[in-house]
């Protein structure tokens, strides 16, 4: 992407904009409206055309703030699944746990949606242009030229083939997986930590937990990574299982039979899954945790999946991105007024960002080590251990410090039953027990 001046035929024939948005999913549709609605001209281009699939289907009590101050909350509703909190069902620990949200620390929002992506993001994407986007579907971007001092040029291609330009004062990159700004700057980076891939497909006639709330996420810890079972309006649920790229490399025939033959291998799934039905293609994606070197620079930042991306365990993917989104709205609005006093936003977002994603991302690591899968079989509520965990998982990850302290306590716990494992102990019953092989 050429850091060049546009030429003067260049600049007169570019169509004019304060805010282009490049991708029109939850983080472009939400920060697109928010700037619109500060009287901002902006400018959103997407790719494919709304309705079109996507996965990430469940919502956390966060994203309710948000849909809120978008105006959208009693359609969000309208169109989900009541989800009041998450279960977690171990074949190991021959043991089922659920963590509702009404007993995390933050009473403010104590439940959330499961939705049919399609619909969810259509939803935001109209709702922007009610809010005075300038929408395009099905149009690709080809090019950025970024300048803050003359205005960045960014060329797409139309549903008819036809391009246009568009010079604005700043840029927001919201293009998801596709990563643009940072595919383009070569600062995209696989994290090492969570090289993951997932396969998923949606199912009908899938039994409801035995025990849980029928609106739960039920996520299913198996020996080689986990599953998700998300409930979704029609009678449909979407179901997941992410692992290693190892154990994917496992797979002999098609997709869909490795799909069935992997869920069939868990106990618990299969008593659900005996009168199930494939009703869709089953679909693969692969290197799901990346990070940019950077987010953000002058005249231009990174919103959601297009920063970074870690696993969806936590189903966190919506809510940091609608969550970067609002930020980055109010760091961008900032420099539109003045870039030169625009500094002290702008490190606000990227540190906010940056923090709710290593809050989920200490979770996310760990969710296949015994130790951590131990405390969660087996919750402990000392020094409100088991509410800050809940916190986390509803997506409080910008805490006051009085929220705080419930997770540091554990993470405390965790380290020192990390050591206790080393030396061969496991956590059962509430104590901790010298396993049968370090005996």
């Amino acid at each position: 992407m050429p850091l060049d001046a546009p030429t003067p035929e260049a600049a007169i024939l570019a169509e004019r904009c304060d805010v282009l948005v490049i991708g029109g999913g939850p983080a472009g549709a939400t920060a697109a409206a928010l700037l619109a609605a500060r009287g901002r001209k902006v400018v959103m281009v997407e790719k494919a055309v709304h309705p079109r699939f996507h996965i990430g289907e469940s919502l956390l009590p966060q994203n309710l703030r948000i849909f809120e101050k978008l105006g959208v909350a009693e359609q969000v509703r309208a169109l989900g699944v009541f989800k009041p909190g998450a279960s977690f069902i171990s074949d190991e620990h021959g043991a089922k746990v659920s963590f509702a949200f009404a007993d995390g620390i933050n009473k403010n929002y104590t439940h959330s949606y499961q939705v049919k992506r399609a619909e969810f993001d259509e939803l935001l994407f109209r709702n922007a242009a009610a809010k005075g986007v300038e929408t395009h579907e099905g149009t690709r971007v080809l090019d950025v030229a970024l300048d803050a001092v003359h205005g960045s040029r960014v060329t797409a291609r139309g549903p008819d083939g036809a391009t246009r330009t568009w010079l604005a004062r700043f840029v927001v990159d919201a293009s998801g997986r596709d990563t643009l700004l940072a595919t383009s700057q070569g600062a995209k980076q696989r994290n090492p930590d969570n090289n993951t891939a997932a396969l998923y497909g949606h199912f009908r006639g899938v039994t409801p937990c035995e025990g849980c709330h029928e609106g739960n996420i039920t996520i299913h810890l198996l020996e080689q990574g986990w599953a998700w079972l998300i409930p979704l309006p029609g009678g449909l649920t979407s179901i997941g299982i992410v692992s290693t790229p190892e154990f994917f490399k496992t797979r002999s025939g098609g997709v869909a039979e490795f799909l069935l033959s992997s869920l069939d291998r868990s106990p618990s799934i299969r008593a659900r899954m005996a009168g199930a039905e494939l009703v869709s293609e089953v679909t693969t994606t692969g290197n799901y945790s990346y990070r940019a070197r950077e987010m953000l620079g002058d005249g231009w930042l990174m919103v959601g999946d297009a920063f970074a991306f870690i696993d969806p365990v936590f189903s966190s993917g919506v809510m940091l991105a609608m969550a970067s989104a609002e930020l980055g709205a109010e760091a961008v609005d900032a420099w539109l007024d003045d870039p030169r006093k625009a500094a002290a936003p702008m490190r606000t977002f990227e540190r906010k960002v940056r923090r709710a994603i290593g809050s989920m991302s200490w979770l996310i690591y760990r969710i296949n080590q015994p130790v951590l899968r131990d405390m969660f079989m087996q919750p402990s509520n000392r020094f409100r251990m088991r509410d800050g965990l809940v916190s986390l998982l509803a997506g409080d990850v910008h805490a006051n410090t009085n929220r705080q302290l419930p997770v540091l306590a554990f993470k405390a716990t965790y380290g020192v039953l990390s050591v206790a494992h080393r030396l061969g102990y496991r956590l059962r019953g509430g104590t901790l027990r010298k396993t049968p092989t370090a005996a």
